[in-house]
């Protein structure tokens, strides 16, 4: 018996997940991009100092590659005041979606992660 589960097990598996359910977890998954989405939650238009100081462990090479990764996917808007060198990240709507998502990561955290695993 413990053979056929074997054979089972060594099989390839398929997993039938929706590509939408996939393509979210593509971009939440990626290193930074939930930490920078929850400093727009929490802040608001930022900019990138703001933004960066707040994701202090992430490099401002990396910072600037994500922030165009989460522009190019409709999460943010890059945006550029006329009447000065201002630039400001914004929340889009489809970005502001997420805010019960990362709720829900917030309350998940608080009961799974102990102080001890955030150091």
């Amino acid at each position: 018996m413990a053979e056929a589960v074997t054979a089972d097990c060594t099989q390839e598996s398929t997993l039938d997940l929706c590509p939408k359910f996939q393509q979210t977890f593509t971009i939440l998954g990626k290193k930074w991009n939930g930490l920078i989405l929850e400093v727009l939650l929490q802040n608001g238009a930022s900019r990138f100092k703001d933004i960066a100081q707040s994701v202090a462990k992430c490099s401002d090479r990396v910072l600037v590659e994500r922030l165009k990764e989460l522009e190019a996917s409709g999460l943010i808007s890059r945006q550029t005041h006329t009447d000065s060198a201002l630039i400001e990240y914004a929340l889009t709507d489809k970005g502001e979606g997420l805010r019960p998502v990362m709720d829900a990561a917030h309350v998940w955290g608080d009961a799974w992660i102990s102080d001890a695993e955030c150091n």
